[in-house]
C-alpha cells in the first residue's frame, strides 16, 4: 500500500504512489490535455462555437474523472491511514477539498 510522507524540504505533505496509480492518472491527465490541444486547433481553425463548446464538455468530463480516480486513491490509502492512526484532522482537509471540487 502506498504512503504518504513529509517532504524534508518543506512542510507540504507528499503521496507515494503504485506505479499502477501513477499510470492511471497520467493517463487521464494526458487524455484531457490533448483534448485541450484539439480546442486550441479548433480555435485556430475559426471552427463553430458549439462544436468547441461539446470539446469543452469532453475536457471537463475527462478533468471529473481524473478527480474520481484520485479523490479514490486518496480515501483508500492517506484518509485511511490516518484515520487508523487516530488522525481525525484528515477527514477535515478533505471535506474541504470535495468543498472545492463541488463549487
Amino acid at each position: 500500500m502506498a504512503k504518504t510522507e513529509k517532504c524534508p524540504h518543506c512542510d507540504d505533505r507528499k503521496k507515494l504512489r503504485t506505479e499502477e496509480e501513477r499510470k492511471e492518472l497520467l493517463k487521464r491527465l494526458r487524455r484531457a490535455e490533448g483534448q485541450i490541444r484539439g480546442i486550441e486547433k479548433m480555435i485556430e481553425g475559426d471552427a463553430y462555437c458549439p462544436t468547441i463548446l461539446n470539446q469543452v464538455a469532453a475536457v471537463t468530463a475527462a478533468l471529473n474523472s481524473f478527480n474520481k480516480e484520485l479523490m479514490a486513491c486518496h480515501m483508500r490509502s492517506c484518509v485511511a491511514d490516518d484515520i487508523r492512526a487516530g488522525k481525525d484532522e484528515s477527514i477535515d482537509e478533505f471535506v474541504k477539498v470535495m468543498q472545492k471540487l463541488m463549487k
